[in-house]
């Protein structure tokens, strides 16, 4: 038995008794955490699903994580940028009503999501290396159009 902080626990009951069916486990929503009951392999799978289920991917995207090939990596944007504005470097990735993001998600097959100071990232094993690549270049002040050709030609 695992308990795992979570957000978004409406999406988590919403989605329980699918999301049991897949991960082979449990899932009791307690006040801002998950406990999760199972095999102690399926536990863990489902406490990355979880966490990506918190960053704000919807469940049925987040279950992929459970495919041998599938990957959820989390980046922090402080990590990769001298800018104080966070704000600045935010606009940079998100873009025009989404549009850098968009373009970065269908040259990469990966999915992304930004919250607060973090880029969650859901793709191939492949391609997610890539992708987060190009992002990082992204946040250290590349153009646009210099990273949607290093996703092209690494593609």
């Amino acid at each position: 038995m695992e308990i795992i902080p979570a957000e978004r626990l409406a999406e988590i009951k919403r989605e329980k008794s699918f999301l049991e069916d897949k991960l082979k486990v449990t899932i009791k929503p307690r006040k801002k955490a998950v406990e999760i009951d199972g095999d102690p392999l399926d536990e863990y799978e489902a406490s990355i699903v979880i966490e990506a289920i918190g960053f704000g991917f919807p469940a049925r995207l987040a279950i992929m994580i459970k495919e041998e090939d599938i990957l959820f990596r989390k980046l922090n944007i402080k990590d990769f940028s001298r800018r104080k504005n966070m704000k600045e470097v935010r606009s940079r990735v998100i873009g025009t009503r989404r549009s850098t993001l968009d373009t970065i998600e269908e040259i990469s097959g990966c999915k992304i999501r930004l919250k607060n100071n973090e880029l969650g990232i859901i793709g191939n094993a492949e391609d997610i290396e890539t992708a987060i690549q190009g992002l990082i270049n992204l946040v250290r002040g590349s153009k646009q159009s210099n990273v949607y050709r290093f996703l092209e030609r690494n593609k």
